[in-house]
């Protein structure tokens, strides 16, 4: 997938994801996007990869930063 799609794809899936934080919880949206960045280098990049671990990033994250 060219960078310009994948940047749009990323971008995408995390406003999906992070849509309910609020402005405040930049740290947590900063956790999906560096768990969602990792996934892109290890090779998976299929929207429904991206979305479930960004899930799991947003649920996973320490109390204090949500």
């Amino acid at each position: 997938m060219p960078d310009a799609e994948m940047a749009a794809l990323l971008q995408a899936v995390l406003e999906e994801v992070c849509a309910g934080l609020a402005p405040p919880q930049m740290a947590t949206r900063e956790r999906v996007a560096a768990r969602l960045n990792d996934l892109i280098r290890s090779g998976h990049c299929s929207a429904d990869e991206l979305r479930q671990a960004g899930r799991d990033a947003l649920i996973r994250a320490p109390t204090m930063w949500r």
